[in-house]
């Protein structure tokens, strides 16, 4: 199992605050032979329905020294774990999260802006401080 990313735990408890339960930590995918770990697995139970909304959550620091190399890095693993959950859960959700200033550094520069024009991934947005989840992006 790899090891779990400096704001494992602070996302993990930005989801708690927003209402979400953990049901997987890591959330295992099974594809061939091999085993691929996404950081998180959640639920969230809706009052109008009786089955609630699924995620599965990669999360990233970017705290490596190029910021370029740490984006193409998430982008390969959001889109293996996009296909696969695709084929294995397509109920569930993928979704990258991010802390607010990694938002800021790259998603609102044109490197990143790009990806989110182009629908490319769903990001989570939190406050590494707080512990909260600052927006969702669909």
């Amino acid at each position: 199992m790899p090891a779990k990313d400096i704001y494992h735990d602070t996302a993990k408890n930005a989801l708690i605050k927003d209402g979400w339960v953990i049901t997987n930590d890591p959330l295992t995918l099974q594809w061939g032979k091999k085993d691929l770990f996404v950081d998180l697995g959640a639920e969230k139970l809706l009052a109008a329905e009786k089955q609630g909304q699924k995620i599965a959550v990669e999360i990233k620091s970017f705290v490596g020294l190029s910021e370029v190399a740490n984006l193409e890095k998430a982008l390969g693993q959001y889109t293996l774990y996009y296909d696969i959950l695709q084929r294995l859960e397509p109920e569930r959700k993928l979704y990258l999260a991010i802390r607010k200033e990694t938002f800021s550094d790259i998603f609102e520069e044109p490197i990143g802006s790009i990806l989110l024009e182009n629908k490319r991934l769903r990001l989570i947005v939190f406050d590494s401080i707080e512990e909260v989840i600052l927006q969702w992006i669909p």
